[in-house]
């Protein structure tokens, strides 16, 4: 580590030049050049730029796998999501990544590297949603690590999310019911319910009531109690993840438009002024009670079932549970309801998500648009 003398001079000062090498985070070889006036200043400079090296030095990054990261990171998130969020994010990484890549040194993410992990998963076969989620979670793993400093910047997002090939198959289209499918189904489920007359059975039939008229999440549904209503207005506060592993987890909504108020439609407002008075009929009742279910919620692998028995009765095609969601939507959008307010409703955290999935749903405006420019000559 040379500290050299030049022939200039300053005030009266020798000049010094002060140099080190020192090795990178990335494994570079590089240079570190200062000039400083005085002996005494030059020695100063040259222990704080080896200081600097050795911080340097110590950098973890060419050591650290990316499996070693994954921990790192996963630790770390545990903390700030919801245990659902948790799951998928570790599901994703484990599967898509940990699996192909997880020996490999984050040094060595270069973009051939990580082009070729992309056209592996690729090949596979997954759905497109599927490699989405892979990468996106990926992507966020990388971007802790550039937060800790463990990379200088992110290799995967040069490379960009997977894209749709082109394909001559149509896309999948959205799946729902129309009213008056709806309808049907609902009847088979109010008949099961009057045929076994249990608060369980009753459960399902106001389950579905709620996901036709509300549109909200199978797990906020889940976690709705009485205390979430106050008059005709439904509050959404929290949801309730039964895929955790360890019991039923009460969490957050997935986002800060989840937590929204919804103005109970009359029909909604009836079944559950109805339900609630059989809830009553049980002692231990109070406003704690999950609606549909008591003091726990219904099983979600049960509902499952209920909504393909409903539909095997009322002889309609399967939808999920989640397409209540759309069924929901979709019956608004056909109505012209503004899309924000669909996005509202939904608890959509920006129209873009909404606008993206159901706009095609939306053709009339095109109609509508032409004829006020046929009507301009």
């Amino acid at each position: 580590m040379p500290i050299y003398k030049t022939k200039t001079k300053k005030d009266g000062l020798q000049q010094y030049r002060v140099r080190i090498n020192y090795t990178d985070k990335n494994g570079k070889a590089r240079q570190l050049t200062r000039v400083t006036y005085g002996a005494t200043e030059a020695k100063q400079l040259e222990a704080e730029l080896m200081s600097e090296y050795a911080k340097t030095k110590e950098a973890p990054t060419p050591s650290m796998t990316v499996e070693e990261l994954y921990k790192e990171y996963l630790e770390s998130k545990s903390h700030e999501v919801r245990q659902s969020s948790l799951i998928k994010t570790k599901n994703c990484i484990e599967k898509g990544v940990i699996a192909t890549l997880g020996s490999y040194k984050l040094g060595k993410l270069t973009s051939p590297v990580l082009q070729s992990w992309k056209n592996e998963m690729s090949r596979k076969g997954f759905s497109q949603t599927t490699l989405r989620n892979y990468y996106g979670e990926f992507r966020s793993m990388l971007n802790y690590a550039v937060k800790m400093d463990y990379l200088p910047k992110n290799p995967l997002t040069v490379l960009g999310n997977f894209k749709e090939g082109f394909s001559e198959k149509p896309q999948d289209k959205l799946h729902y019911y129309t009213i008056e499918q709806f309808k049907a189904f609902i009847a088979e489920a109010r008949k099961s319910a009057e045929s076994k007359d249990t608060i369980t059975e009753w459960s399902y039939y106001v389950f579905f009531a709620i996901a036709f008229y509300t549109g909200a999440r199978k797990g906020e549904i889940f976690a709705l109690k009485w205390s979430d209503i106050d008059g005709n207005i439904l509050h959404i506060r929290r949801s309730i993840s039964q895929k955790c592993g360890n019991g039923d987890v009460e969490t957050p909504p997935k986002n800060k438009s989840s937590y929204r108020d919804l103005q109970i439609p009359d029909p909604l407002l009836e079944i559950l002024s109805e339900h609630k008075k059989r809830q009553e009929a049980d002692t231990r009742f109070s406003e704690n009670y999950r609606i549909c279910g008591g003091i726990e919620c219904i099983r979600d692998s049960s509902v499952t079932n209920k909504n393909n028995q409903y539909a095997n009765a009322a002889n309609l095609p399967h939808i999920r549970v989640h397409d209540f969601r759309h069924t929901h939507a979709t019956l608004l959008v056909n109505e012209g309801i503004n899309i924000q307010e669909i996005a509202r409703r939904l608890g959509h955290s920006n129209v873009e998500i909404t606008w993206n999935t159901y706009s095609h749903l939306y053709p009339r405006e095109e109609e509508r648009a032409v004829n006020i420019l046929n009507k301009i000559k």
